[in-house]
């Protein structure tokens, strides 16, 4: 269900994602080859897919090109997020726009290339990197503004 939170905002979501996955699994299983890979990292790779194809229903996702970055993130202090809890800076990552979430995600967290990303959401290994710069920016930002406050 984590992994499902990841990706769309919305628990009710998340929810229907994680059942449109199980049944994907099981009505996919003969196709599991061990030999290929774990059955946990098959599974992952099901449920995210399943998420970002949701994602992609309600239309989302967006595939337009960008280019740089506008303005330079403040330096924060380690200790800043190292203070956080994973579902505080679960939180934080759900506050940036979806694509960027999902590059971010993709990336960062689930480990895929910039190249496995362009495919699976269909834009350009460039943008996927400028969504991945633009979100650590956006965090670093956010941080910072929390940090600003206490």
């Amino acid at each position: 269900m984590t992994l499902c939170l990841r990706y769309v905002r919305e628990r009710s979501d998340a929810v229907e994602v994680l059942n449109d996955a199980w049944l994907k699994i099981f009505k996919q299983l003969a196709r599991y080859d061990a030999l290929k890979g774990a059955l946990y990292t098959w599974m992952r790779t099901i449920v995210i897919n399943t998420a970002l194809d949701a994602l992609r229903k309600q239309k989302m996702i967006r595939n337009r090109e960008v280019q740089g970055i506008d303005e330079e993130a403040p330096g924060i202090d380690n200790d800043a997020i190292s203070k956080l809890s994973g579902d505080e800076l679960l939180g934080l990552i759900n506050q940036l726009p979806v694509t960027t979430r999902l590059v971010f995600n993709l990336y960062s967290i689930d480990g895929f290339s910039h190249r496995e990303i362009a495919d699976m959401l269909g834009i350009s290994e460039g943008t996927s990197r400028w969504h991945l710069s633009d979100g650590r920016r956006q965090l670093k930002l956010i941080i910072y503004l929390m940090e600003s406050n206490s």
